[in-house]
């Protein structure tokens, strides 16, 4: 019991600047792929750059908490980031679908675009929150993990408030 929480406490003790350093890695992957999902024409351009916006966000994490930097070193987090990408094509062909079918106007296919956007971003942090608790050498204690809305409130008021300004 007491040696648990020792542990506990020096893990949390430890973790907490490797957390913030790889937390800000995940805002800014996320806020990526969001600007580019947004502002991106085509479907196949924002699966591309999906893909190597986690590929090497996790490669970060990994490098941040001691491991190694290969993209294929853990297959379980290459599965969950191609997973990602193969829901992010689902989304970009379910939105031209209906886009196509509704039609609409200039700002209807924007805002489409942009909570297309939003939605590809908030994957992107679940990515990097898993990628996160798989390389970090101690589990989180209940309630301090981190939360995609906690990541994508960040990284949303980044894409709109410079760094300098917050």
């Amino acid at each position: 019991m007491v040696l648990t929480s020792v542990t506990d406490r020096l893990g949390n003790a430890a973790g907490s600047a490797v957390g913030a350093v790889s937390g800000q890695n995940i805002e800014a992957a996320a806020r990526q792929v969001t600007t580019l999902t947004a502002l991106m024409p085509l479907a196949s351009v924002d699966v591309i750059a999906t893909l190597i916006t986690n590929l090497r966000m996790i490669s970060m994490i990994a490098e941040i908490y001691g491991g190694r930097s290969v993209i294929f070193g853990s297959w379980r987090l290459t599965r969950l980031v191609f997973a990602h990408v193969i829901a992010t094509g689902a989304v970009a062909i379910g939105d031209d679908l209906i886009g196509s079918v509704a039609g609409g106007s200039v700002l209807a296919k924007v805002s489409r675009k942009f909570g297309e956007g939003v939605i590809n971003g908030a994957l992107t942090a679940r990515v990097g929150i898993a990628a996160m608790q798989l390389c970090r050498p101690f589990v989180f204690q209940a309630g301090a993990s981190p939360s995609v809305t906690g990541i994508m409130k960040r990284a949303l008021l980044g894409v709109f408030v410079s760094d300098r300004t917050r």
